[in-house]
């Protein structure tokens, strides 16, 4: 199997994939229509009204997909559905992708919601098993078949090699592992469950979950919104109204160019270079293979025309998601300083201070229980420090990460519940690349981690 790394716009053959900066330069090489049928799958896999951005980006790939043609029994679409209804939603039944934009929440099938939204469906879902679905949701899947094409957008929050999906009751581990998902599509290929698959994916570190995973030979390119080792970043922070996110940079990036173009011409090369050069805070990269980026934009977003009546350019010197952009792991923060600087009164104020105070407070205490975990490991001071502030490393230990990772959160921090706990987790990447095993890091986390419960340390 041939496996190529591309590096900014070099090109260095190598034994395993990784990304590539491409240039511009378009001509479509394929026309716009193609044998076959087009499938997509939406997933925005987190919860609460604090992470209202990503269902808006999920209901805003939604519209693209229905304006251009591709019809609902085409599109699955996985979501907690807490946000159009939620009591903090002061325009009831009404999702906005940026301040003052359509509502992209109408008339958005609800395939899979609340319990069901698990990334064992969203797997089952993808390969088509229908029997493993019946009796949950709609019971949709992608029936595609070896000339067929699939979209997949998937938005929340990450971390390395994993992509989180909401946390319920009794949920277990409810992240979807890279491996996994890489193996699933290694499947489906060997079964020719489809011809080509284009894959968007929106969450800090994405590029963890292709980076020496995704061959370039199974006819799949995915695009990420960071590399493997920083965030993704949220913005259109709503101060007056929604108090909490619209949208994220890489997501609202690409649906934008979306809206504005003609995309039976646009090719994916040429959105890619473009959102790569407007999203200037995180590092996006392709993945797999490259081929597909002369292929149009409609291939996999829809080819019927349509003349959008919410055209909208962000002004040329002041575009307001980029200049309301922040780390996504640091929203939690960004929202609750909002909420103090616009308070109207010196309660209000001193409620949110306190709630500010109390935050760092819980993420002072995670980061010295991840400090007491490495040090019960690996007990030399200066190796402790640079495994917990150095540099992250690649994975390539994979079965001692993920059990490293199954270990923190079944004994320390639940991290769905704790979401915070997902930007500690490179230390246990480092942790096994240093040539520490997980039954180690597993005896420690039962020495340290001895504490009540916590939740909601963001």
């Amino acid at each position: 199997m041939r496996l190529l790394k591309l590096t900014g716009v070099a090109l260095m053959s190598i034994s395993l994939v990784t990304a590539v900066i491409v240039p511009t330069g378009i001509i479509p090489t394929v026309p716009y229509k193609e044998e076959g049928e087009l499938w997509a799958l939406l997933v925005a896999g987190s919860s609460t009204w604090q992470n209202y951005r990503h269902q808006a980006d999920l209901c805003h790939a939604y519209q693209i997909l229905h304006a251009h043609g591709v019809p609902d029994d085409h599109i699955i679409v996985m979501m907690e559905d807490d946000i159009a209804y939620n009591k903090q939603n002061p325009t009831q039944g009404v999702i906005v992708n940026r301040p003052g934009g359509p509502n992209v929440y109408s008339g958005i099938p609800k395939d899979y919601t609340g319990v069901d939204v698990t990334y064992q469906n969203f797997l089952k879902i993808l390969q088509g098993d229908e029997e493993g679905l019946k009796g949950i949701g709609t019971g949709k899947v992608i029936k595609s078949g070896p000339s067929d094409r699939i979209f997949v957008n998937m938005v929340d929050h990450g971390a390395p090699g994993i992509f989180g999906f909401p946390p319920h009751p009794n949920s277990g581990f409810h992240f979807l592992k890279a491996t996994d998902l890489i193996d699933t599509i290694n499947s489906m290929h060997k079964l020719s469950k489809y011809k080509k698959m284009v894959i968007y994916l929106e969450s800090c570190q994405s590029g963890s979950m292709f980076q020496n995973l995704l061959p370039d030979d199974m006819n799949v390119l995915a695009v990420t919104a960071s590399n493997a080792k920083e965030m993704s970043f949220a913005c259109y922070l709503d101060d007056t109204l929604y108090k909490t996110y619209l949208g994220d940079v890489f997501s609202v990036k690409w649906m934008e160019d979306t809206d504005r173009e003609d995309i039976t011409i646009e090719t994916l090369k040429s959105q890619y270079a473009l959102v790569q050069k407007e999203v200037n805070k995180s590092h996006v990269l392709e993945w797999g293979d490259l081929s597909l980026n002369n292929e149009v934009m409609s291939l996999y977003l829809g080819s019927k025309k349509t003349l959008n009546n919410d055209v909208w350019y962000p002004p040329a010197f002041h575009d307001p998601c980029l200049n309301s952009s922040v780390a996504s792991g640091d929203v939690a923060l960004a929202i609750m300083e909002a909420n103090m600087y616009t308070s109207f009164d010196s309660n209000e104020a001193n409620y949110w201070s306190e709630e500010i105070i109390k935050l760092d407070k819980n993420r002072n205490y995670l980061v010295s229980v991840v400090e007491q975990l490495i040090l019960e490991v690996v007990v030399d001071a200066q190796l402790v420090m640079d495994i917990t502030t150095g540099e992250p490393q690649e994975i390539r230990h994979w079965d001692c990460y993920y059990e490293n990772v199954q270990s923190f959160h079944d004994m320390c921090f639940d991290l769905g519940m704790n979401p915070y706990g997902l930007q500690h987790l490179h230390t246990l990447v480092n942790l096994c690349e240093h040539g520490f095993t997980s039954g180690e890091f597993t005896v420690a986390a039962k020495q340290v981690c001895t504490h009540p419960p916590f939740m909601d340390i963001f």
